[in-house]
């Protein structure tokens, strides 16, 4: 038999031989050893090992130095001259409200077209109005969501009809929809 066939060809390279691809494995080890000290992946703590804690200690800081420039003068809190905090102001959603609303499809059966009539009860009118649709299943389960800015304006205590609103396109699984406010603006 030939004994070339037997080595499996590895007189080919010479000295080398087996003995040099004996060393290979050590030498890919090492180096993949090597890389991984190097870019840290070894220290970083890995999820079933608790993390170390350390404490800071918190030390009184220095006065500031006086400054030689007169220029320069410290700023003292003074209540009575800062700005007074105001309660926050009642949005333009807090009087208006969707008092009915139906769906119905449209475009062969891929769009959404929103029936909904908009209550504003404020003392001023209110306009860009977003409204966002939640669109279910039969059984109740969630499908998608769909909002539309309307730019149209509601007058101070009225309401509006908006018919046959395009929301978007919608799946043809869903059987029902639920439309909420989302932002308005005072006008």
């Amino acid at each position: 038999m030939n004994t070339k066939a037997l080595n499996g060809g590895l007189d080919r390279f010479g000295p080398i031989g087996k003995a040099g691809l004996a060393w290979l494995p050590a030498v890919l080890i090492a180096g993949l050893g090597a890389w991984a000290m190097a870019t840290g992946y070894v220290s970083e703590p890995t999820e079933s090992e608790p993390a170390a804690l350390t404490t800071a200690a918190v030390t009184d800081p220095a006065p500031p130095a006086a400054t030689t420039d007169p220029a320069i003068k410290p700023v003292i809190f003074n209540p009575a001259t800062s700005e007074a905090i105001t309660p926050e102001q009642a949005t333009p959603l807090d009087g208006l409200k969707i008092s009915s609303q139906s769906w119905r499809r449209g475009g062969l059966g891929s769009n959404a077209l929103i029936t909904f009539t908009l209550r504003n009860s404020n003392a001023y009118a209110v306009g860009d109005i977003e409204i966002s649709c939640a669109f279910s299943r039969r059984d109740g389960s969630h499908l998608t969501d769909r909002s539309r800015l309307i730019h149209d304006t509601v007058n101070m205590k009225s309401r509006k009809t908006f018919a046959r609103l395009h929301v978007g396109f919608v799946n043809v699984n869903a059987s029902g929809a639920k439309c909420t406010l989302v932002t308005a603006n005072r006008i």
